[in-house]
């Protein structure tokens, strides 16, 4: 018998501070990897902690851009302008970590 693979659907939230450039740029790359690579499977937030800062208190954000993975569990945040997408999925749990040597 063949088991299903469960497809985890992702809960981001991104907190930024505003319409600076450093914040555009981690929403555009932030969803554009999400789109590429979550493609159906995510639901991004974007809060601005201007709006919304008692959400920012709440999640002790201390920085921004500051992205959130609620689910799946564990909890994660990553710190930056999401731009480098291998980081971006290793802190997302997105892609299996390889081993040395070992091809896929």
């Amino acid at each position: 018998m063949k088991r299903k693979r469960v497809r985890k659907e992702f809960i981001l939230r991104l907190y930024v501070s505003g319409a600076t450039p450093h914040s555009t740029l981690a929403i555009v790359n932030i969803k554009k990897i999400c789109d590429d690579h979550l493609h159906g499977r995510y639901h991004l937030e974007v809060i601005d902690i201007y709006q919304e800062l008692e959400s920012a208190k709440r999640d002790q954000v201390i920085a921004v851009p500051t992205l959130i993975k609620r689910c799946p569990q564990p909890l994660r945040k990553l710190i930056g302008d999401m731009s480098n997408t291998e980081r971006v999925l290793d802190g997302l749990g997105v892609r299996e970590r390889q081993m040395p040597g070992i091809e896929p």
